[in-house]
């Protein structure tokens, strides 16, 4: 250690110089380097509060939302017949157009009546023929009945005459029948629409032979006022249907391309559930005055089972869809982002029902989400309220009235 003294206090005065100016040099640079590194922190707060993403967030509420079940329905014909001639014959006349309506009894085709007329006359005189020979018989057994007992003939010889009058008025009937038979084919060659109906296309024209219950219908007659609606729903939502009873479940129709609903009744409940898809069939009746429901198109049904008075909605937007599932971003007194995961059930007029995971007053992010990192900082740009979106039209407004209208 003495050397070493020796040796550092007298080395030349050039030397020991040198060695001082470095140490300044060196404590400089560091007392520099602590200033920026304090300075550069205390510009960082601010900079971090200025990179956290604007967000729009909106209340979650209490509200009275109905209580509706979402279905795919499927317009059906309140009753439909394809027309048929019930005997052969030729087609004379044709007394409709395609897509007519028209009315139950109102002539629509037309058979060449003059076979059945020939038939029917045929008949006619067969039947008067043997009433003639009827009451000869009966007559001639008469007699022979005086006579048998006077005892002038055999009693075996009143019997076989009583037989003939028998077997002659058995053949009246028969030609009675006949002759009945002939007037209801006579009647067929006039073919009249059974129900009051909108028709299809013509499929057999005019001049064409036809065959009685021929495959290929003459025409087929649908008939739209009223009409079904056929969807399915869930096996779950079931006992829910069935707690209100058909006739009691109010359920609305919408039309592709119309926003107007159409309100008609439930009217039916299949009497099994498929097995292999778990749904139950379900059929409603629609007055459909204005006919927009129409035969096979498809509508959004709508099954309303009621209200719920005080259930928690978000807006619609605010619900994302990630791995986990379905959540929302809560703004949290300190000014993070929360990811909270929920449950929603149904959304009603761009409003989210949320079962669990959100409570009434909470602040849920609707725009900017996409920026939001969960319990990160987020500057609340704006605030919207809670507010249920438009509607096109309100359930019964339409003109359309209730299930029980004819054609």
């Amino acid at each position: 250690m003495g050397v070493l003294l020796k040796r550092y206090f007298f080395r030349p005065f050039s030397q020991t110089f040198l060695v001082l100016i470095a140490a300044g040099a060196a404590c400089s640079f560091l007392l520099t380097s602590s200033g920026c590194s304090r300075q550069e922190k205390a510009n960082a707060a601010p900079n971090a509060q200025a990179q956290a993403p604007s967000v729009t967030v909106s209340p979650a509420g209490k509200l009275a939302v109905p209580i509706e079940i979402e279905a795919i329905g499927n317009a059906q014909p309140y009753r439909s017949v394809q027309v048929k001639s019930m005997v052969d014959g030729q087609i004379v006349r044709v007394l409709l157009e395609q897509g007519d309506d028209v009315k139950a009894g109102q002539l629509l085709f037309q058979l060449d009546k003059r076979p059945f007329e020939a038939a029917l006359h045929q008949a006619e005189g067969r039947l008067a023929q043997d009433e003639a020979t009827a009451s000869y018989n009966q007559a001639e057994a008469e007699r022979d009945r005086a006579l048998a007992q006077a005892g002038v003939i055999a009693p075996q010889l009143l019997q076989q005459q009583e037989a003939i009058a028998r077997s002659s008025a058995a053949a009246v009937q028969a030609d009675k029948a006949a002759v009945e038979q002939a007037r209801v084919n006579l009647g067929y060659t006039d073919i009249k629409a059974p129900i009051d109906a909108r028709a299809g296309a013509i499929l057999v024209n005019l001049g064409n032979l036809v065959k009685a219950n021929d495959t290929s219908a003459l025409t087929t007659l649908n008939q739209i006022r009223p009409i079904y609606v056929l969807f399915s729903i869930p096996e779950s939502q079931l006992a829910a249907v069935r707690a209100r009873g058909v006739g009691k479940v109010p359920v609305y129709a919408f039309p592709q391309n119309d926003p107007r609903p159409s309100e008609g009744m439930l009217t039916f409940i299949d009497n099994g559930v498929d097995p292999a898809t778990g749904t139950i069939k379900l059929m409603a009746t629609f007055a459909n005055r204005d006919r927009r429901l129409w035969p096979g198109q498809f509508s959004r049904v709508q099954v309303r089972l009621g209200t719920d008075a005080n259930a928690v909605v978000v807006p619609a937007a605010a619900v994302q869809t990630g791995t986990q599932g379905k959540y929302v971003y809560v703004v949290q007194s300190d000014g993070t982002a929360q990811m909270r995961p929920v449950q929603t059930s149904r959304t009603y007029r761009q409003l989210a029902v949320i079962e669990k995971g959100v409570q009434p007053g909470e602040p849920v992010i609707v725009e900017g989400q996409i920026k939001v990192a969960p319990n990160g900082k987020v500057q609340v740009a704006r605030t919207v309220p809670l507010q249920p979106g438009p509607e096109a039209t309100s359930p019964g407004a339409e003109a359309g009235g209730g299930p029980g209208d004819s054609q």
